[in-house]
């Protein structure tokens, strides 16, 4: 062999050597040619009271768009995001019961290591209402439908979106959403959503308790209960906080007794979205959706976020021609006035029609024509004949909110608010002796009243405000606040005829009233330690009426004084109610997924009328809870919610 081939055979084995040391140096000087210019963007997240928030949610956008990052926060509160090319970016920081921190436009160099710090304040009820299961670190936790937030201070319960849109029927109204909270039953004789239903838990039935929807308190005016089938469908809710207690002394509302259920509007979406849903149910119940996200829009910042919902629904309902009819639409739109000051505005709007009555069904009727037998189209001589009974209820609700944080840990939140019930019924009733409806029997009044039907109607226009500010500081955070409503009521019944639709010239009853209601309030919440805080509270309800009262039939005031023996057209009224309502409580940490809390809180319910004593005593409410080890049932049985243990005293 010539010294030729065996140099070109020693150059080849070398070669050959050469290549697994030459790769793994060339993959790297490639690596680090691709990772140069590379930026670090890192921070701390804390709360009020300066101690470190593990497990809070990081959303890194860049300014042009096109970058989306996310975090999470580690047991020491700290994020870190690499990898990031230089630019502009908006960071923001979130976490359970907490308001949302921004920090916009934050520069990034080329190969620079920047370190951001947030503070997150306690949010109000529409921000704080979210599942926290990250508190204990569980996803299982976390997924859960509902679940007890371990900073309870009373017995709450949260229902998060998850379980509104995937365990509930579209057609649900907010009572089936609250239908599986501990200790709530909640029934609807005419089917999911069809109708009026009844909410009732612990004991308290509707009356008893309050109902807010993103913190404005709505009832009726003659009796503090309320139309779930009127007002805010499941289309429009993204999440319940119901609390099974009188709450605290910045809980606000006419009757907040026996709770509160806290109805929360849904989160503007960062991205746009259009969606369109159709439904076919029992009862031949069809419902049609569609709703659209329009994500931030609006010049170079992007100010602005829209949310449409539209939706339309009929049903021929379980119960025999109790049929309903339901068009709806609500508008949701936000304005970043400023990084620390967010303008909202929502508006919605119900039609409803309906052939509910104003009758049940005897237990004959029911063994002899089924269990769902209400209404009928055969026999045009009796009340229940499905003709002769037709609700119609239009609604709406409006406000405008204004959310800022003024600096040195001082927030406003403030909402000016307005809407309108809108009832008109009319219904029929058998005669007595059970005379048949006839145009003959009906045409002849019964003691100069119509004997055969009733034209039923119950109007009210609100107007109010809710005010709430707080300042938190290193010790605690101090929260005061206002709620303040008028009422414009106008209700009437009348005689009527079912075929010539013509009224009594003299009422059932005929009313207006106005109604003032104030509740002033102060409470502060003291952190103690890092384990245990301590609030107090006191709060003023203060009520004014003013009744005007018409000359009826005899139905309730007559129309002669039985003093002078005169007639008369009208009578007035008028009477005010106050009590002080106090509050205290204490919640404490036994472990990151443990805690107890303690609370003694006093509620009111709002008289009705004139005839209510001065003062309605209210009752004092003591219990202790335990919310521990949220994610143990579920990681046994994945049927159960987090384990909440509750211990009335």
């Amino acid at each position: 062999m010539s010294s030729l081939p065996r140099r070109a055979w020693i150059l080849a084995f070398s070669a050959i050597l050469s290549l697994p040391l030459f790769t793994p140096l060339t993959t790297t000087a490639l690596f680090a040619q691709t990772a140069a210019g590379r930026s670090t963007l890192s921070g701390t997240v804390l709360d009020p009271s300066g101690n470190v928030l593990p497990s809070a949610a990081i959303l890194l956008k860049d300014d042009a768009g096109s970058l989306i990052r996310k975090a999470t926060a580690d047991s020491q509160g700290h994020f870190s995001i690499a990898g990031l090319p230089a630019g502009r970016y908006t960071v923001s920081a979130t976490a359970p019961g907490f308001s949302t921190a921004v920090q916009r436009s934050v520069p990034l160099l080329a190969d620079q290591a920047k370190d951001l710090s947030f503070s997150l304040s306690l949010g109000n009820f529409s921000q704080q209402v979210t599942v926290e299961g990250g508190a204990s670190n569980s996803i299982a936790a976390r997924l859960a439908p509902m679940g007890a937030p371990l900073d309870a201070r009373s017995a709450r319960t949260e229902v998060n979106a998850n379980f509104i849109q995937n365990f509930t029927a579209p057609t649900a109204d907010y009572g089936e959403l609250v239908a599986m909270v501990p200790g709530t039953v909640t029934t609807n004789g005419n089917g999911v959503g069809l109708g009026q239903s009844d909410t009732a838990f612990r004991g308290f039935a509707d009356g008893n308790y309050d109902i807010d929807f993103d913190g404005i308190p709505f009832y009726d005016t003659n009796t503090p209960t309320h139309h779930s089938w009127a007002f805010f469908p499941s289309q429009w809710i993204g999440g319940v906080d119901f609390d099974r207690s009188p709450g605290t002394a910045s809980t606000i509302g006419p009757t907040p007794f026996g709770g509160s259920i806290h109805l929360l509007s849904k989160p503007m979406s960062p991205e746009r979205n259009l969606r369109g849903g159709f439904s076919y149910g029992s009862f031949n119940t069809v419902l049609f959706d569609g709703s659209f996200d329009s994500g931030n829009f609006g010049g170079y910042n992007k100010r602005s976020n829209l949310f449409i919902d539209v939706h339309h629904m009929t049903s021929d309902g379980y119960q025999t021609f109790n049929r309903q009819t339901r068009n709806a639409g609500s508008l949701k739109y936000q304005y970043k006035l400023s990084d620390k000051t967010v303008l909202t505005g929502f508006a919605g709007v119900i039609w409803l029609d309906s052939n509910s009555p104003n009758l049940s069904s005897t237990r004959a009727q029911l063994l002899a024509n089924g269990d769902n037998y209400l209404l009928q189209n055969t026999d045009n001589t009796r009340a229940n004949f499905y003709r002769y009974n037709y609700y119609h209820v239009p609604t709406d609700f409006e406000y405008i909110g204004v959310n800022s944080q003024l600096g040195r840990g001082w927030s406003l939140d403030f909402k000016p608010y307005t809407y309108n019930y809108d009832n008109s019924e009319f219904y029929a009733k058998q005669p007595k002796g059970g005379a048949p409806i006839n145009e003959d029997v009906c045409a002849i009044p019964v003691k100069k009243i119509s004997p055969c039907a009733v034209d039923k109607y119950n109007s009210y226009r609100k107007y109010g405000e809710t005010l709430a500010v707080s300042q938190t500081s290193g010790r605690g955070i101090f929260r005061t606040g206002l709620w303040y409503e008028r009422a414009a009521t106008n209700r009437h019944q009348f005689p009527s005829n079912p075929f010539t639709l013509k009224d009594d010239v003299l009422p059932n009853f005929s009313e207006k009233f106005w109604t003032n209601s104030y509740q002033p309030y102060a409470e502060y919440q003291y952190m103690a330690t890092r384990k245990l805080s301590v609030s107090a509270g006191l709060k003023f309800a203060y009520y004014t009426m003013a009744l005007q009262q018409f000359a009826d039939n005899g139905g309730k005031i007559g129309s002669v004084n039985p003093v002078t023996g005169k007639p008369f057209t009208v009578v007035y009224n008028s009477v005010d109610y106050h009590s002080w309502l106090p509050s205290i409580d204490a919640n404490y940490r036994i472990k990151p997924n443990w805690s107890v809390y303690a609370q003694a809180s006093t509620g009111s319910v709002v008289p009705i009328g004139t005839s209510s004593p001065a003062t309605r005593r209210i009752k004092t409410l003591i219990a202790v809870s335990a919310t521990k080890a949220q994610c143990a049932s579920i990681v046994v049985n994945h049927l159960r919610r987090p384990n909440s243990t509750e211990i009335p005293l």
